[in-house]
């Protein structure tokens, strides 16, 4: 599964709950209800935020792939162990930094864009602004 689309869903406009993984899934369980989702992989050039890593979690995704970090709202690195048993006793594989130059350039040229409110000013945008690419 290929989160994509996040631009055009950046919550300006629309649900400030449809991120990219949202629709995503939304699409595959439309089309592909039966399929095992323990077995899919789902790649991200952000980290997921708290709300789509539960959400994927929670519907069978055991590994999630992603290029950049989320410092201001990444969900990945929670604790699921710590949780209830519902969380507790899943084995989530979390690959992190797959591609992060490539990444990092689509969103620093994203929040240098003069057109581009979403998110100005954030420590996300901060952070991404400091960052250098290799």
């Amino acid at each position: 599964v290929v989160a994509a689309g996040g631009r055009e869903n950046s919550g300006v406009d629309g649900n400030e709950f449809d991120h990219a993984e949202i629709l995503a899934l939304r699409r595959l369980l439309d089309t592909n209800p039966s399929l095992d989702f323990t077995e899919i992989a789902v790649y991200s050039t952000l980290e997921p935020c708290l709300m789509c890593f539960t959400t994927l979690i929670l519907n069978g995704f055991r590994t999630i792939v992603y290029g950049y970090e989320d410092v201001m709202g990444g969900g990945s690195s929670l604790e699921l162990k710590r949780l209830s048993p519902l969380y507790a006793s899943m084995q989530v594989k979390v690959i992190p930094g797959v591609e992060r130059a490539g990444c990092l350039d689509l969103f620093q040229r994203f929040f240098r864009d003069e057109k581009n409110d979403y998110w100005r000013d954030s420590p996300l945008s901060q952070y991404t602004l400091e960052q250098h690419l290799d």
